[in-house]
C-alpha cells in the first residue's frame, strides 16, 4: 500500500457508495453514449473523491442510465445511479460553501426561510419606501436609486465571492486547471444546448416518463436560464442608462430595459412553472430526496421573483405599485442572499465541471 492510500480518508456513506455503483457501470459500459458522466468515468479504473464530485456534478439527473440499466432494483447490485450522484452532488457543494450549515438548513426548511425572508425583507422595503418618498423622483419615488444600490451591490457581490471561493477549492480538489479558449467553447456550448439533458443521443432524457423520452425538461430550464439571462441584461442596461446617459428609469417599451425584462420575466416565469410541474411528476427516488424541499422551494422563490415582477410592470401607475415593489424587492433580495446555499449554485458547479470535463478530454 502507497504513502497515498495510507493518508487518504475513507469516504464517507454516500461517496462509498458511489464508488460501488461506478466500479459496476465502469466495467458493464452498457450507457457509454449516454451522457458526460460516462465517458469520465471509463478514463480510470478507480475514483478518488475528487473523480466522484467531477462526475457527481457533470450529472444532470436526466434519469436515462438508470431506465436502461439491467442491475437496478431489485437485481442485487441494487444500482440507482441517477440517485447516488445527486446526494454526493448536494455534499459536494455542502463541504465546498460555507458557512456549510446554511445549505443544510434551507434544504430542511427551504419553504420557511425563503417565505419569512422574503415578507421580513419587503416589510423593510415598504417601511423604507413610505419614510422616504419623494414624488419627483420619478420611479424612484417609491424607494431612492442610491439607498438600492447600497443595499443590492454587496447583496449580489457578497454571496458570490462566497461561491468563488467554494469554486476554487472545487477546482483544485477535481484536478482543474487554466481553461483555455477551447475549453469554455465546450463548457459554454454545452450549457446554451443544455446537451446533457438529451441523453446524450438528442431525444430528451426520462425525468418523467420513464422509458419514454421527452424534450420537457430541457425546455424548460432553457426558459429559466435564458429568462434569467435576460432579466439581468435588463438590469445592466437600466444601469448603464441610468449612469452613462444620464436617463433614469421610467423606461419606456421599446427600451433595452423593458424588452430584455419582460421577455426575460415571462420566459422565467413559465420555465419555473414547468420545472415545478415535472418535478411532482417525477419519482422521487432517483433523486437526493431529502433535499426535495429544499430544490421546490427555491424553484418556487425563482419563479415567484419573476411573477412579481411582470405584475409590478402591470401595476404602473397604481396604488398596488408600492406594495408589490416591496415584495418583488424582498423575493430579489432573498434570492440573492440565499444563492450559495440554494441549488441557484448548482450552475456554478456544473459550468465548472463542464470546463474540467473539456479539459480531460480534448474537448471531445
Amino acid at each position: 500500500m502507497s504513502l497515498d492510500q495510507l493518508d487518504a480518508k475513507p469516504l464517507g456513506p454516500a461517496m462509498a457508495e458511489a464508488h460501488r455503483q461506478l466500479e459496476i457501470c465502469n466495467a458493464c459500459r452498457y450507457c457509454e453514449g449516454f451522457c458526460s458522466v460516462f465517458p469520465a468515468m471509463m478514463r480510470q479504473k478507480t475514483f478518488a473523491e475528487g473523480d466522484l464530485n467531477h462526475m457527481a456534478n457533470l450529472c444532470h439527473n436526466c434519469r436515462g442510465c438508470y431506465y436502461s440499466c439491467q442491475y437496478t432494483p431489485p437485481h442485487e447490485f441494487e444500482l440507482n445511479l441517477p440517485a447516488i450522484l445527486a446526494e454526493v452532488r448536494q455534499e459536494s457543494w455542502e463541504s465546498y460553501i460555507r458557512p456549510h450549515a446554511l445549505s443544510k438548513a434551507f434544504h430542511e426548511h427551504g419553504f420557511a426561510m425563503a417565505l419569512a425572508a422574503a415578507i421580513f425583507i419587503g416589510i423593510l422595503f415598504w417601511v423604507a419606501s413610505t419614510a422616504g418618498a419623494d414624488p419627483s423622483a420619478g420611479f424612484y419615488a417609491h424607494l431612492a436609486h442610491n439607498l438600492m444600490v447600497a443595499i443590492f451591490a454587496p447583496a449580489f457581490l457578497a454571496p458570490l465571492a462566497i461561491i468563488a471561493l467554494g469554486l476554487r477549492d472545487y477546482w483544485r480538489d477535481t484536478g482543474g486547471r487554466w481553461p483555455s479558449i477551447a475549453d469554455l467553447k465546450s463548457a459554454f456550448g454545452s450549457v446554451a444546448k443544455m446537451k446533457n439533458l438529451s441523453g446524450g443521443h438528442g431525444e430528451g432524457c426520462n425525468f418523467e416518463r420513464e422509458d419514454r423520452y421527452t424534450n420537457a425538461r430541457r425546455y424548460a430550464h432553457q426558459a429559466v436560464l435564458w429568462g434569467f439571462l435576460l432579466c439581468f441584461l435588463s438590469t445592466s442596461s437600466a444601469t448603464l442608462m441610468h449612469y452613462f446617459m444620464n436617463w433614469p428609469a421610467p423606461y419606456g417599451l421599446l427600451t433595452p430595459p423593458k424588452l430584455f425584462g419582460l421577455s426575460g420575466g415571462v420566459l422565467l416565469t413559465l420555465g419555473a412553472i414547468e420545472m415545478i410541474r415535472l418535478k411532482l411528476k417525477a419519482d422521487p427516488e432517483l433523486s437526493a430526496k431529502r433535499v426535495w424541499r429544499g430544490e421546490f422551494a427555491f424553484t418556487a422563490l425563482l419563479g415567484l421573483t419573476a411573477l412579481s415582477g411582470l405584475l409590478l410592470y402591470i401595476a404602473t401607475g397604481t396604488a398596488a405599485v408600492r406594495p408589490l415593489l416591496a415584495f418583488h424587492l424582498g423575493c430579489v433580495l432573498t434570492l440573492f442572499l440565499m444563492m450559495p446555499y440554494t441549488k441557484m449554485v448548482h450552475g456554478f458547479f456544473r459550468l465548472s465541471a463542464l470546463i474540467i470535463e473539456a479539459q480531460k478530454s480534448g474537448g471531445k
